[in-house]
């Protein structure tokens, strides 16, 4: 019976409040929770997923609106009360499925059930008004305050669009924030060493189990699926044939242009996507040293490549900070996908915008240049160095790797033969590539192939 009595709007507040005390990541949240409510049927898992990170994705905007139509400020209300009125504003302004009066009165109730009683009536009033006035709500004029205009439009920190206003032209920061409210395809990359029957048999599988399947434009290996309920059912998941991994992170391998007998390091590799997908280029041959720094990411590795049932990769806990003498000049190929700032996967990951700060982006850039310090020396002379982040800021990637160039006998590679032709630019032909969401098809990635000097 305990299972039936499940608050699916409760579970939601509980998981905002998490979140928005930013004691955790909001994709690990919704992750355990819906792992932990497992029973629910498949709608209420997608109607608490949905509105979860919709409300964080939206918060800016949401605020905005809050504050035009309620005496107390969002900022001095009680955290449950402004996490209440947040999920709800989330559902009458976005959500057509859900009835207005129903998320009004599911609100209040809210309130009462977390002992609010004396502030139902605010709850109330706040939400019946704005159910009211909802396509008469005042927001900034594009024209007469761009960037509060495209901050409240498309709810991102004032900072960061006036950060990417000094990079790129207008219109191309719109189509950015544009692009990080897309709805994101989840992305399969199908096994390379299948042959053209046993895709075509597999895709017919994965159809007829009521996914959409659709090859993507830039890669013939990857593919994007709809109505995807859990990748453990996913035809073929379970015997290693397909990953779940992203476009951008596909373009790793795939520039590294990897070689029969290869040796490569992934020096922060959890997941392990590109990992794997570098033994899958391998075919059985060389060997993929994925590392990372703790057993517990390792572990996550590990699983993927018990899945897969690779014998040419093995993980190795390791401290991408510490040098490894016993690596030097080992590699053929280095993959150094290093930490960053995410502003590529705000999309995916709603709470980075949040989270991120000024500060926080030149420590970070620190941290990738003691690595990138360490981790040079373990190319061969004449190998590949792979350098790649989530992120669209400039000095994590062109600045880091104009920084790194001169520092060390690394020079650019051209990425043109590894890409389709739909990417190439100035900038592939010079050895790297800035992914843009909402230019192309993919989230926020870059990436660049350095060779060493012999």
């Amino acid at each position: 019976m305990a299972e039936k009595s499940v608050n699916t709007r409760e579970l939601i507040l509980e998981m905002l409040l998490e979140i928005t005390s930013g004691k955790e990541y909001s994709h690990l949240v919704i992750r355990n929770v819906l792992d932990k409510y497992n029973y629910l049927k498949p709608e209420e898992k997608s109607f608490m997923k949905r509105i979860c990170e919709g409300t964080l994705e939206r918060m800016i905007q949401i605020d905005y609106v809050l504050n035009q139509y309620s005496n107390t400020k969002v900022n001095k209300m009680k955290p449950v009360i402004r996490n209440i009125l947040r999920m709800s504003v989330y559902q009458i302004l976005f959500m057509d499925a859900v009835p207005d009066s129903a998320a009004c009165n599911e609100a209040v109730k809210l309130a009462e059930r977390k002992k609010f009683h004396q502030l139902k009536g605010f709850v109330n009033g706040v939400l019946r008004t704005i159910s009211r006035q909802k396509d008469a709500i005042s927001y900034p004029e594009k024209n007469e305050n761009l960037l509060q205009y495209l901050s409240i439009r498309y709810s991102m920190p004032e900072w960061i669009i006036t950060r990417w206003l000094s990079e790129y032209d207008n219109d191309t920061v719109e189509k950015i924030l544009q692009g990080l409210l897309k709805e994101h395809a989840v992305m399969l990359r199908m096994d390379e060493n299948l042959s053209e029957g046993k895709i075509k048999e597999l895709i017919q599988k994965i159809e007829e189990s009521g996914i959409r399947i659709t090859r993507h434009p830039y890669l013939s290996y990857a593919y994007q699926l709809e109505n995807l309920e859990g990748v453990r059912n996913l035809p073929g998941f379970q015997e290693g044939k397909v990953t779940i991994q992203d476009i951008s992170s596909m373009f790793v391998a795939q520039v590294a242009d990897i070689q029969q007998g290869n040796r490569i390091i992934d020096v922060c590799a959890a997941p392990g996507g590109k990992s794997l997908h570098a033994a899958c280029k391998l075919q059985g041959s060389g060997m993929v040293e994925a590392r990372d720094l703790t057993e517990y990411k390792t572990n996550m590795i590990q699983e993927n490549i018990d899945r897969m049932q690779y014998t040419n990769i093995k993980t190795v806990i390791a401290d991408a900070l510490i040098h490894q003498e016993e690596s030097d000049e080992t590699a053929d190929v280095v993959f150094a996908d290093l930490p960053c700032s995410g502003l590529g996967v705000m999309g995916k990951k709603r709470d980075i915008k949040y989270k991120v700060t000024q500060e926080s982006l030149k420590e970070i850039a620190d941290l990738q240049q003691s690595i990138l310090k360490v981790i040079q020396n373990y190319v061969k002379p004449g190998g590949t160095l792979i350098y790649s982040t989530c992120t669209i800021n400039k000095q994590e990637n062109e600045e880091m790797v104009q920084w790194f160039t001169a520092q060390y006998p690394y020079q650019l590679e051209s990425l043109d033969k590894y890409l389709p032709e739909v990417l190439h630019s100035e900038t592939t032909e010079k050895g790297y590539l800035q992914l843009l969401p909402g230019i192309h098809e993919s989230d926020g990635f870059f990436i660049a192939r350095l060779r060493k000097q012999k």
